[in-house]
């Protein structure tokens, strides 16, 4: 079936990520892709309330896909681009690539899982995309294809309900080391990373800024021990504010 595909992310409209998804979400159906015109991470599913959102077209470097930048967090992207910019609004909302793991409790901070839920609020199925950080997207493109098929098969699964996104994670290997795609990952409580903050004494008062240590350790069945076994991971976060 040929659908409508809106694509939004929390890495800005010229980020890598959204581009290859675009790419790799044309052969479903028309693409329309509404996203931040710049970086956005860690805005989680926050929206813009007190302030106008400004939206413009964008040369797109993909073919045939339709694209707006806005001045709006990621979840601000879905909902304008729900109910005002694709006609007759989309059938399907993927969010990402994000440049960087939104497994485990990461997650919880995370736009582009932000953005997947506000798909849900808005009724419309979504599927959140991460991968590792840097710029080594080999394993990534390789598996996307199949990793894109298997979770919109997914998403359409019984086991998904209409208040539950897809969550989806590329492993950060050598594209040899891949072993496979995992379903059913549950969402790790263990974090990638345990935060601390470095102090800097600035005039009148003291500058913080965030360090994250690896941890590396993730309990079996979930989606980080996936991806530090070298599997994709595709999973289910339920949507807590419905």
């Amino acid at each position: 079936m040929r659908m409508k595909i809106l694509i939004t992310n929390d890495d800005g409209i010229k980020a890598s990520g959204i581009i290859r998804l675009a790419e790799a979400a044309k052969k479903y159906g028309e693409v329309w892709v509404v996203a931040p015109d710049g970086q956005r991470s860690a805005a989680s599913h926050s929206i813009t309330l007190r302030t106008y959102i400004d939206a413009f077209e964008y040369d797109f470097p993909v073919a045939g896909v339709h694209a707006y930048a806005t001045t709006g967090t990621p979840a601000d992207c879905v909902r304008i681009g729900v109910r005002n910019i694709v006609p007759g609004g989309p059938d399907l909302i993927l969010s990402g690539i994000n440049d960087g793991y939104n497994a485990g409790t990461d997650a919880q901070y995370s736009a582009t899982i932000g953005a997947a839920m506000e798909g849900v609020f808005q009724g419309i199925p979504a599927i959140a995309l991460s991968e590792g950080f840097g710029d080594e997207y080999q394993v990534t493109d390789d598996c996307l294809d199949d990793a894109l098929e298997k979770a919109i098969a997914y998403r359409t699964n019984a086991k998904v309900s209409e208040m539950e996104i897809v969550n989806v994670n590329f492993p950060q290997c050598k594209p040899e080391d891949v072993k496979g795609i995992l379903l059913d990952r549950i969402n790790s409580r263990e974090s990638v990373f345990v935060d601390s903050y470095n102090e800097t004494p600035i005039d009148g008062g003291i500058r913080y800024m965030v360090e994250g240590a690896f941890v590396g350790e993730a309990e079996e069945g979930t989606d980080l021990r996936a991806l530090y076994d070298n599997y994709i991971s595709i999973g289910i976060i339920r949507n807590i504010g419905r």
